[in-house]
């Protein structure tokens, strides 16, 4: 059974040292565990982050997912909780406590729930969730966003889009995350020579910003079809101007890969009209917000892509990118299949797993060749499930692969 984003792999690895331990990994509540060895296993921190609506529901099921995986490996996975988000404002009166991002950049990999909710919308910007997110991403020195949007053959009938279209879409978008407009200075409010109220950000980009992003770009090009798209509006703004420069000078780097550029308007429509045209995508903080998440409804849902966000060194940030779905947040109706993906990426990138990413990966699948299907996924004929079930039906799959033998 082919593998789940397996072309998505980029050349960059980010190590993590593991360490050997002579005790056995703690048994997960459900299921089966069948481990060849014991003796010697590998160990890893990581920090849960199940943040505010539908977040705690699906890292649950991702924690599942993530101890009988390990159990088959032989890893051994030491979980911490903390707060984040609008669950964090609650408990301490800020989105992202010191602890949090101390506890964070400790581990060998942090995996996101979701933030937000209508509860804290009227909060000032510092005390709203959002901020919190920023704010982590920035403590971490992560600048690079992966975003998946691949249509899966199960799912071809969820798609908005004809079949035609949608049939054999695989892109990934490469967002610079902690740089451009949502963190430039000067930004406010003010007034205009007329006396009247003013809103303003700043777009600013400096060239290693540019550059540091353009080569993951290139290196996750490479490994996958060859073709990067950037996306720009460098006919209107000078940030642009600059970032179709610095890309366009590194490309002289990567003969082997084909490199394009597209306004960020034209992209937009071009994503709806003839999305298989577009291979890897690489563009800034805002356009990358946007367009990820027009991909990301190319496949369906927004509920079956994971993410991952990585800097120069230390760990990663895993999140699937739904939001925290507070209108149905507790009823057992979300999606944990983004999140659960979002455990393979975490293993496949942060951790150099990726036998474990493979089982995840394949397991996923296989439940849906079964025919479950959250709310968001149904379509006539096939079994709806909730979040609890469908995490059920992904352990029984992973349960049944073969275990691998634990080399010391």
């Amino acid at each position: 059974m082919a593998s789940l984003y397996l072309s998505l792999r980029p050349s960059f690895k980010i190590p993590f040292p593991s360490k050997s331990l002579s005790s056995s990994p703690p048994s997960p509540k459900w299921g089966t565990i069948r481990c060849s060895a014991t003796s010697s296993i590998k160990s890893y921190n990581i920090t849960l982050l199940p943040g505010d609506g539908i977040g705690p529901e699906v890292i649950s099921v991702a924690k599942q997912v993530l101890t009988l995986t390990g159990s088959q490996e032989g890893i051994e996975f030491l979980f911490r909780e903390m707060p984040v988000g609008g669950a964090a404002l609650d408990l301490t009166g800020v989105p992202l406590p010191e602890e949090t991002l101390s506890v964070a950049k400790q581990s060998d990999a942090i995996l996101l729930g979701a933030i937000g909710g209508y509860k804290w919308d009227n909060n000032e910007k510092h005390l709203k969730p959002e901020t919190g997110l920023l704010q982590l991403r920035a403590g971490l020195g992560v600048f690079a966003n992966l975003r998946p949007a691949t249509v899966l053959p199960q799912l071809i009938d969820s798609s908005t889009l004809k079949k035609e279209v949608a049939e054999g879409v695989d892109l990934m978008v490469v967002r610079e995350l902690t740089g451009g407009i949502y963190f430039g200075k000067p930004r406010g409010f003010g007034k205009n020579e007329k006396g009247e109220e003013i809103g303003f950000n700043t777009e600013v980009y400096a060239t290693y910003e540019i550059d540091r992003i353009t080569r993951i770009a290139f290196e996750t090009a490479r490994k996958r079809r060859g073709k990067l798209c950037s996306v720009d509006k460098a006919n209107v703004l000078e940030a642009s101007m600059l970032w179709r420069k610095r890309v366009t000078m590194m490309a002289s780097e990567y003969p082997d890969v084909e490199l394009t550029h597209m306004y960020v308007d034209n992209a937009a429509m071009q994503l709806i009209r003839d999305p298989k045209q577009f291979d890897t995508i690489v563009t800034n903080n805002i356009f990358g917000d946007i367009l990820s998440d027009e991909a990301s409804m190319l496949t369906g849902s927004i509920g079956m892509l994971p993410s991952a966000s990585v800097g120069e060194s230390g760990p990663g940030l895993y999140e699937p990118i739904h939001g925290s779905a507070p209108d149905i947040a507790g009823q057992d109706k979300a999606n944990p299949l983004a999140t659960v993906l979002s455990v393979a990426m975490l293993l496949k990138y942060g951790l150099q797993e990726e036998n474990a990413a493979k089982r995840i990966e394949n397991a996923v699948l296989e439940t849906l060749n079964k025919g479950f299907r959250t709310g968001d996924i149904f379509s006539t004929g096939k079994k709806l499930v909730g979040c609890k079930e469908m995490g059920e039906e992904v352990l029984k799959s992973i349960d049944s692969q073969r275990p691998a033998a634990v080399t010391s």
